[in-house]
């Protein structure tokens, strides 16, 4: 395996200016993707939105609700022509940290069975397949289910006394 060039990214909170950039980036990466008009609103309903940029710009983003001790990664995604540099995992871990802060006690998402590469990265993660959402997304032929997986967190100390699994 080749090694990966490591990219130099800085996070902060998404801005309405950036939502155009963000939509183009949802609209190269996914089939059916989130508008404009989705991101703005999770921005003016203070869901934690966020972008991660490179020295070229916007290259990825997160967004997550929290509320009742729980976390929900609404959406994460990588430019595609920023794919295989390892930056999902770096947002992931971002987005997964910021619920931690937040004093979550779980992380939960939804991902399309049609995306291999989304399933395993939150797998070596820690996350787990707790459900299914029969016909949650739109596809080509109607409608595909959502696996559903989650996270449960422990403060950062509690993590090196666990026993392991």
């Amino acid at each position: 395996m080749a090694a990966r060039l490591q990219v130099a990214l800085q996070f902060r909170p998404m801005r309405q200016a950036d939502v155009p950039t963000v939509a183009g980036i949802e609209e190269r990466a996914y089939e059916f993707p989130w508008t404009a008009g989705i991101f703005r609103d999770c921005l003016g309903s203070g869901y934690h939105c966020w972008v991660a940029e490179s020295t070229e710009g916007v290259v990825g983003y997160g967004v997550l609700s929290v509320g009742a001790d729980e976390a929900h990664l609404l959406n994460l995604c990588i430019d595609p022509a920023w794919h295989g540099r390892g930056l999902g995992r770096r947002v992931l871990r971002r987005m997964v940290d910021l619920a931690r802060w937040h004093m979550a006690d779980r992380v939960f998402l939804e991902v399309r069975p049609s995306n291999p590469a989304a399933i395993a990265l939150y797998a070596s993660e820690g996350f787990h397949e707790i459900a299914k959402r029969p016909r949650y997304y739109p596809a080509k032929n109607g409608r595909e289910d959502a696996i559903v997986m989650a996270i449960e967190l422990l403060p950062p100390d509690a993590r090196a006394e666990a026993p392991p699994a």
